[in-house]
């Protein structure tokens, strides 16, 4: 059974990216894709809402609807089609041009070319239907809605607008695998350029792709001072990799100790963990502090030598007289 969503897919000119309201693109060639349907068993997955996500058996078929909307000023013609891309340890990786993998052989789109007028939506069924030899594990590609105007000759330059959805697709007999990961290595910094930042290792420990988001709340901080919630990058994780998790904060926060709370959800895993660090120049601090204690200790026991042979030669006199 499907859900109808009204969460919009941005668009972009190269790329999918965040979800955000469409809006009429200064250069007129632009183009935004979103999902209208997704499982109502993954109602409360976020993630579900923006991206084709599901866990199916061999033989066995998505169906998904996905709206079109041309957000330039003129008629266009816009081509649906699926996409190879991967999860690595550098993240989602879109495949070049309209490269395809095992995936993209099972997608079938009701319509791969529209006719749009300027703000016109259509929405269109796509299906993925599971080969019945698929190989285990999941599969990663993309939908996209792409605009590409009749190439002017005399231009060195083509200009091509494109939009997608992601999809995430498990195969495997059994039960789908679950999603987990691990929050390590929290601490905090300032940059070379006096910007305070912190930084958490992820470690994906389930069987499936994960895309992090997160929040940063300080607090306990010099004088008593609380700061954020302040927004984490983290990414797309595969399963088996790790990332680094990152929030950069307000400069103008005070060096010292503060209490760190990080929690970061990929759909409805969430994960939470708090521990005490330090912003500021701290060691370069502690470094200058040992560097004046190391001066007062090495004279002081260049003293105590001094006196001690000063004490020997008084002794030895005496004692020659």
């Amino acid at each position: 059974m499907l859900l109808s969503v009204s969460l919009l897919v941005a668009f972009a000119s190269v790329a999918p990216a965040a979800a955000q309201a469409p809006q009429r693109a200064s250069d007129d060639l632009s183009i935004g894709i979103r999902l209208v349907d997704a499982p109502v068993s993954r109602r409360d997955d976020e993630r579900a809402h923006r991206y084709i996500i599901d866990h199916v058996g061999p033989g066995e078929k998505i169906r998904r609807r996905i709206a079109v909307t041309n957000l330039s000023g003129k008629r266009h013609r816009v081509q649906l089609y699926p996409a190879a891309a991967a999860v690595g340890k550098h993240g989602f990786a879109f495949a070049p041009g309209r490269a395809g993998n095992e995936l993209t052989r099972w997608v079938t789109i009701e319509d791969s070319e529209l006719v749009l007028e300027p703000d016109e939506t259509a929405k269109v069924w796509t299906e993925i239907t599971v080969a019945d030899d698929a190989t285990r594990g999941e599969h990663y590609g993309v939908l996209w809605a792409e605009i590409s105007p009749e190439h002017d000759p005399s231009k060195q330059v083509r200009n091509v607008a494109r939009a997608g959805v992601r999809l995430y697709v498990s195969i495997g007999p059994d039960g789908e695998p679950r999603s987990d990961f691990r929050i390590d290595d929290l601490t905090g910094a300032r940059t070379a350029d006096g910007v305070p930042v912190v930084t958490a290792r992820v470690k994906n420990t389930g069987g499936r792709a994960l895309d992090l988001t997160g929040k940063l709340a300080l607090s306990n901080g010099p004088g008593g001072l609380s700061a954020g919630p302040f927004n984490v990058r983290a990414g797309t994780i595969g399963p088996g990799h790790s990332t680094l998790a990152k929030a950069t904060l307000d400069r103008r926060l005070p060096d010292g100790a503060w209490t760190a709370r990080l929690t970061l959800a990929s759909g409805l895993v969430e994960r939470e963990t708090s521990r005490r660090i330090t912003l500021g120049r701290k060691p370069a601090t502690q470094r200058g502090g040992d560097t004046a204690m190391s001066t007062l200790t090495i004279g002081g026991l260049v003293s105590v030598v001094a006196t001690a042979l000063l004490a020997a030669y008084g002794y030895r006199r005496n004692r020659n007289r």
